[in-house]
């Protein structure tokens, strides 16, 4: 062959960076895939094998190696019985049990002990039948198994699972899975159809009478249905009666039926209100009490976002200074303030109660009425002193909780407590302290 015609047999690439330099470079690339795909089966063998798995097939090396090595005939059938048993497992693995599986959650926001549900719909588009398999589906801290049987082409199945809703929190639910493994445990295969989904489990609120007390007269505060003579809100026309102001006599009204007619308005408040929530443990005897709290102050926070109030609702932080020892919760809307709350726990580290009320009384300006929500362990020395940090004028209402206990309303220096055993017992104090006002 001549030397031209070699050198057309020479890539373009090689004629440009030499022959050598090409194959080295093609080998390194050839010698990552190989890596890259070794390490991808190691990987997957990993995931399947269990630690039972990985003993019988080390046991199976060493009983061939030692039995061809010393001539042992029963321990080279032990050998190969190994070798059978790990490959049956294999082909246990083989089928996918369905073509789509389907995780759903109906309703994602409940109440504390009410039901609960996720929907599972497990389908075979395909064209083929997809034999049966476990299904499993992880909520909370446990898991939910059930049996899925056979799906003939275009077969569906649709599937309740009940949640339980017990206590207040956050539930992740799923990922639903199937999983194919062999009697002994020696392999064990899953398929990850769905992502995780949330249940969040709000607290018990009841609905608390408008948050009348604490409000202030305000020209740029929101019309309420309380009537006065002068404001900014006209309401109606009604008689002149002595002693009403005749700045606000209509004219023309007066004219046409000849009554002098004087304008009624529909008197404008404001409010900043406060919900501080005690997260500190030594103030609660057991989880129920601080459960009880919880919703006690819930159902403050979300009367009073219904109201389209200003509200700030406040829970203990970790840090001192001004803004570290509280931590302020989103009040945009009811839901974002009991998504908040199905998080919240009491903390060891948490700041003093003393100190949580001086450092949002510093953060938050505008306060009229503040609501701090304890258990029964807090004495009452602690809720004057953080009563007594909030600024003058702000009326300061504490609520201790402890179930199943009698309803108590007193006053101490100053300072209005009310003891409550249920929800319905500040419902019906509120209401009480609504009419008084």
């Amino acid at each position: 062959m001549s030397l031209s015609a070699t050198r057309t047999t020479i890539p373009e690439e090689a004629r440009k960076q030499g022959l050598l330099a090409v194959v080295i470079a093609r080998a390194v690339l050839g010698g990552r895939s190989a890596a890259g795909a070794a390490m991808r089966w190691t990987a997957a063998v990993r995931g399947v094998v269990t630690p039972l798995g990985w003993s019988v097939a080390a046991a199976a090396a060493v009983s061939l190696v030692v039995g061809y090595s010393w001539g042992l005939v029963e321990i080279i059938a032990l050998g190969w019985a190994f070798v059978v048993l790990v490959a049956v497992a294999a082909l246990w693995l083989v089928g996918r049990g369905a073509g789509e599986v389907r995780l759903s959650l109906p309703t994602p926001r409940v109440v504390v002990g009410d039901h609960a549900e996720a929907r599972l719909v497990a389908s075979n588009p395909g064209p083929r039948r997809f034999g049966g398999v476990q299904l499993e589906v992880p909520v909370g801290e446990r898991v939910i198994e059930r049996v899925l049987p056979g799906l003939p082409r275009g077969g569906t199945v649709d599937e309740v699972l009940r949640i339980p809703t017990e206590r207040r929190g956050i539930v992740p639910i799923g990922p639903a899975r199937t999983v194919r493994a062999d009697p002994i445990g020696l392999m064990r295969r899953e398929i990850v159809w769905s992502d995780t989904a949330e249940l969040r489990v709000h607290p018990r609120t009841v609905a608390v009478s408008a948050l009348s007390t604490g409000f202030i007269r305000d020209l740029e505060g929101s019309p309420t249905r309380d009537l006065t003579t002068s404001d900014i809100a006209f309401h109606a026309l009604r008689e002149y009666l002595p002693g009403d102001d005749r700045r606000y006599i209509h004219w023309r009204s007066s004219a046409k039926t000849g009554t002098f007619m004087v304008r009624q308005f529909e008197e404008s408040r404001r409010s900043r209100l406060m919900v501080l929530l005690d997260l500190e443990p030594g103030a609660y005897t057991d989880d129920a009490e601080f459960e009880l709290a919880v919703g006690a102050a819930a159902s403050v926070g979300a009367r009073a976002i219904r109201d389209a109030r200003s509200v700030a609702f406040v829970v203990s932080g970790r840090h001192a200074g001004r803004t570290g020892a509280m931590r302020e919760l989103p009040t945009v809307s009811r839901d974002r303030l009991v998504d908040a709350l199905c998080v919240v726990e009491r903390d060891d580290r948490v700041a003093p109660l003393p100190d949580v009320a001086r450092s949002a009384a510093e953060t938050l300006h505008g306060l009229s009425l503040a609501f701090l929500v304890t258990g029964s362990a807090r004495g009452v020395g602690p809720l004057r002193s953080a009563a007594s940090r909030v600024p003058a004028g702000v009326e300061v209402v504490a609520v201790q909780c402890a179930p199943e206990s009698q309803p108590t309303a007193r006053t101490v220096g100053g300072l209005t407590v009310f003891g409550i055993g249920y929800l319905e017992d500040l419902r019906a104090m509120l209401a009480r302290s609504a009419s008084v006002a």
